[in-house]
């Protein structure tokens, strides 16, 4: 069969925060996804593929259900249909791997609960006691990136399962008293047209950053989007190949900013900073505080740095708070947070000055 061409990530002109959100997100995974919200035809599923396409090849058991590196396992291994990679890792043998590239695993629409989970077959369990998993798409997504279009077109619940696993890193099957676990750690890219329905705030929060996308509005980039897309589709060898020696520095920058972030320091005096920020423009609860220091240390360790500056703070809060500010009804999601704080500090001021005044 022949291999499908894959846009190059480092050609999608314009688009700057999409771009460096999904970077985010794949550097750091616990940063639990990232909501893209806006118009179709903005490059949102090509930034997907493309990064993925670029990045390191991963080393996984031959023939695992769940795309298991080889210091992996598990209950999932004790109880794994294939007997002979079982036997081997049970005994401390090790098991035959191969190389593969990232995987992108996309959601469709309709998609149940049990097709997204797995399935678990009750009647073996119940009648000869052994369990019989059938792995869903989460156990396909494994240490790859699910790709989840139209998000707030799918059930809640399922979106609730998609958030639960993105931020454990687990995905337990429990079914008339049996359950089942196994390791479903994974970047979760979330898109949406507003246009056809908003997630309700509950599942909105859930996800770790959100970034609003819409046609670039420029006639000269317009104009090199065409170009290079026709480019692409008339020549795809020659167009990749002129664009691969800033494709593997891209990749070298994740995966150096994944290696650095474990030793990004953040100092005491930030934390207050973080904290004064989302009082600022009203945050409700403490998640957008953890999410937005992880995202600081995350671009620190992508900027090259060691310490969270206040460049990465500000940067930060336009990728987790945009969604958690608190809004008017029928008010939509806000483009410039920085903007919001700038407005509620006035705010404060002018009421301090009038305290003052009638003091």
């Amino acid at each position: 069969m022949k291999q499908r061409n894959v846009y190059p990530f480092a050609a999608i002109a314009g688009q700057e925060r999409m771009k460096t959100g999904i970077m985010l997100t794949v550097i750091n995974p616990s940063l639990s996804g990232i909501l893209i919200r806006g118009e179709k035809g903005t490059a949102k599923s090509t930034a997907v593929r493309g990064l993925a396409e670029i990045l390191p090849l991963l080393e996984v058991i031959r023939d695992c259900p769940f795309h298991l590196a080889p210091d992996e396992g598990g209950d999932c291994c004790t109880e794994c249909r294939n007997g002979s990679c079982r036997d081997r890792r049970l005994n401390g043998k090790p098991a035959e791997t191969v190389k593969r590239k990232i995987a992108v695993v996309e959601l469709p629409v309709g998609a149940t609960e049990d097709r997204v989970v797995g399935t678990l077959d009750l009647e073996q369990a119940l009648q000869q006691g052994v369990k019989y998993f059938e792995p869903g798409l989460l156990a396909a997504a494994h240490r790859g990136i699910l790709y989840v279009d139209e998000v707030n077109l799918l059930d809640d619940h399922v979106v609730d399962v998609l958030l639960d696993s993105a931020a454990m890193g687990v995905n337990t099957v429990e079914r008339e008293g049996i359950s089942y676990t196994h390791p479903a750690r994974f970047t979760l890219v979330g898109t949406m047209n507003p246009e056809e329905g908003e997630l309700r705030p509950q599942l909105l929060d859930r996800f770790g950053l959100c970034v609003n996308v819409e046609g670039s509005r420029d006639t000269a980039e317009r104009v090199e989007i065409m170009e290079r897309r026709a480019t692409f589709e008339e020549q795809p060898e020659v167009f990749a190949a002129k664009w691969e020696e800033t494709s593997r520095e891209l990749a070298a920058s994740v995966v150096a900013a994944r290696d650095r972030y474990i030793s990004v320091r953040v100092e005491k005096q930030h934390l207050f900073d973080i904290a004064s920020y989302c009082i600022d423009v009203g945050v409700d609860g403490h998640r957008g505080d953890i999410i937005m220091l992880k995202t600081a240390k995350t671009l620190a360790a992508l900027h090259g740095h060691t310490t969270v500056t206040s460049n990465d703070i500000e940067e930060a809060a336009q990728y987790a708070l945009p969604h958690r500010v608190r809004r008017q009804p029928l008010q939509d999601i806000i483009q410039d947070v920085s903007q919001v704080r700038r407005a509620a500090r006035k705010n404060i001021e002018g009421e301090k000055n009038a305290a003052g005044k009638l003091l």
